[in-house]
């Protein structure tokens, strides 16, 4: 009981500390006369990934590769099925030509890498699977490359600059909170991390399954947050976006910060993870194609969050 109220405490803390982080970050940000278009592709963005960053930069500096390639892993499948369904349900997604064209294809992208650098063992027989230090490299530099695109587009895309509503903190207050957010997000990681593998261990679960369900879950609580307040208000671009930056986010700078902090092996069982990303990934661009126009229709939405539900199953009582 106490692991799970411990679990349960560290994301509080988490996602408490990435808000005023993000907050104050971007209210010193403004005070130095930083673009709200750079503010929103640096800051804000990684803020919504700031929980499964610091869960896998720990879990990777614990050697506790499961939890760290299940939370990047389990995290993309939930963004895709459950939270754009969810999202879908609530409101049709209409999707922008670049996020149809590049942003959705880069997404599924991201998940192939993953299934190239883990395919040692059908390459090389004599070779374990694993996403080594190199390999997480390769990766941070997709993710630059992504950013540079995005700030490409920001560019292009924007004559009026946007303004972000801000706290109004002093700068030493916008200083002191951001520091309060790093401590929070490092010590909430800290007792999410700890007591999963707890609890996987009496419950005699594998670190991968808890990492796939319980920390995922827990991480990608922002995004689900995001996308389901973008859909109500008929935001549906943000809705979509919010869900496909964050899966790229996830792999080309989270999984790869991971892996050059400790290589990731590939644990029993992950490849059909993997597998299941891809899948997800796929339809996803299927699905903007079927119908009218490019739309994530409500049908769609409950085909994921049934198929979500179906793999969380498969997650629990396979063999």
């Amino acid at each position: 009981m106490l692991n799970f109220l411990l679990l349960a405490a560290g994301f509080v803390l988490l996602i408490y500390g990435a808000g005023k982080l993000v907050d104050a970050a971007s209210d010193l940000a403004m005070r130095l006369n930083v673009p709200p278009i750079v503010i929103g592709l640096t800051i804000v963005a990684f803020g919504t990934s700031a929980p499964e960053l610091s869960v896998n930069l720990i879990a990777a500096a614990r050697h506790s590769t499961d939890i760290a390639l299940g939370n990047v892993i389990g995290s993309n499948i939930l963004n895709i099925l459950l939270i754009l369904g969810i999202s879908a349900f609530i409101k049709p997604l209409s999707v922008k030509s670049n996020t149809t064209w590049i942003e959705i294809p880069l997404a599924f992208l991201s998940a192939l890498v993953v299934l190239a650098m883990v395919a040692d063992p059908w390459l090389d027989y004599n070779r374990q699977g694993i996403i080594s230090r190199s390999d997480g490299i390769i990766l941070l530099f997709f993710f630059i490359i992504f950013l540079v695109y995005n700030f490409q587009l920001a560019r292009r895309g924007s004559n009026e600059e946007e303004k972000l509503e801000t706290q109004l903190y002093s700068v030493p207050k916008a200083i002191l909170f951001i520091i309060l957010g790093l401590a929070l997000l490092v010590f909430g990681g800290r007792l999410i991390v700890d007591n999963a593998v707890a609890l996987a261990r009496l419950a005699g679960l594998s670190e991968r399954i808890i990492g796939l369900t319980v920390v995922s879950i827990g991480t990608s609580l922002p995004e689900l947050a995001t996308s389901i307040v973008a859909a109500r208000k008929k935001s549906t671009d943000l809705a979509i976006g919010n869900v496909v930056g964050s899966n790229i986010f996830n792999i080309f700078l989270i999984l790869g910060l991971s892996s050059v902090v400790y290589p990731i092996p590939l644990a029993k069982g992950a490849m059909m993870d993997i597998f299941a990303n891809i899948v997800a990934s796929a339809l996803l661009f299927i699905f903007i194609f079927i119908g009218k126009g490019r739309r994530l229709e409500r049908w769609e939405g409950i085909f994921f969050i049934m198929l979500y539900l179906a793999y969380l199953l498969w997650l629990i009582f396979q063999p």
